[in-house]
């Protein structure tokens, strides 16, 4: 554990300083793209300006066999698209795999001051942070990169998920972190193969009413580990995301699935399909309806004090930082699609 004298100090000598303030970025989907696929490498110039993060994918869906076309493929595409306001990430391998080193080190020598975000799989503890957070101030000091490479946590291991908290402080250059379900659920012995969403066998029943049937209602599997996230993640100052959801055939499940992420405090999640861009782009950005309400509080209470009704509703400074919430999520939106500006009227 840094003290906090130390805790901003870089941790290489000429490596960039960490930030104080991480950059006020909107992140409603990180989009992922298989970067050893030469026709999805040629689609990304478009795509970069449909999402609000492009990540280059090194882990899990790419072949043993085309681990080092894909690093190579990430730095073609990091190398020769401009990204412009769209973040650019990469998810690199994970810590025990024998890719990872090489990932990590021909990534940052080659394209270290266009990447913002590396994803670390399978984090278990701060000490996994702690080790990339080393390698990448040696990396950017030998190579002359002039801003901090940020780090985002996925959390897919029961480890993972039992040092979420000391995971969410390990370092000042903690992104955020994902929710991994998948790996999650394998990790702890769940018995379901879908990614993300729930799963009707996980269901309440409603009392019995004699011999008539009950009504069964489906539950969230992942509501538990979704609160713990957020909660880790809010009081470290760091940003909660919902992962993958795989049935591309189910749109209305993944809406679904996102909508209860952002309403618990997730700012995005991941799109693995087209389809999900949208959903994403819909979800979370806040409802023109709700932003209208939540301005109307911050107008009726300026100072963020006292109680006013608004609508035969009470407001009090609880309410107040509410709405500021939505408002400021709102303001970022707005900064970058000019249909909802107008819609917000901002």
């Amino acid at each position: 554990m840094k003290t906090p004298r130390a805790f901003y100090k870089a941790l290489a000598i000429g490596a960039p300083e960490p930030f104080k303030e991480p950059p006020l970025k909107l992140e409603r989907m990180i989009h992922f793209v298989p970067p050893h696929n030469e026709k999805m490498r040629a689609k990304v110039p478009d795509i970069a300006r449909q999402v609000d993060v492009v990540l280059g994918n090194l882990e899990d869906a790419i072949p043993a066999d085309q681990k080092l076309n894909a690093r190579r493929g990430f730095i073609e595409m990091a190398k020769a698209t401009d990204f412009g306001s769209t973040g650019l990430w990469t998810r690199i391998n994970c810590l025990n795999s024998p890719w990872v080193l090489d990932d990590v080190i021909e990534i940052v020598s080659e394209v270290g001051n266009k990447l913002d975000v590396i994803m670390l799989p399978k984090v278990e503890g701060p000490w996994d942070i702690h080790y990339l957070d080393q390698l990448l101030a040696q990396l950017e000091a030998r190579h002359g990169v002039t801003r901090p490479i940020q780090i985002h946590a996925i959390l897919e291991t029961a480890e993972g998920v039992k040092n979420v908290d000391a995971i969410a402080l390990a370092s000042p250059r903690m992104h955020g972190m994902s929710l991994g379900p998948a790996d999650l659920a394998a990790s702890r012995g769940m018995k379901t193969t879908r990614v993300g969403g729930g799963h009707p066998d996980y269901a309440v029943l409603e009392d019995a009413k004699g011999d008539a049937a009950r009504a069964r209602y489906q539950q969230d599997l992942w509501h538990y580990t979704v609160a713990k996230m957020v909660d880790a993640c809010l009081s470290a100052g760091i940003k909660p995301f919902y992962g993958p959801f795989g049935d591309f055939s189910d749109l209305a499940a993944c809406e679904a699935q996102f909508r209860n992420a952002f309403l618990m405090g997730c700012l995005g999640a991941w799109s693995l399909h087209p389809t999900q861009i949208e959903i994403a782009k819909r979800v979370f950005s806040p409802d023109p309806g709700e932003v209208a309400f939540a301005r109307k509080i911050l107008d009726a209470m300026p100072d963020g004090t006292g109680a006013v009704m608004i609508d035969g509703k009470m407001q009090d400074d609880a309410t107040w930082k509410q709405a500021k919430v939505i408002v400021d999520l709102a303001r970022l939106v707005a900064s970058k699609d000019p249909d909802l500006s107008a819609r917000y009227g901002f």
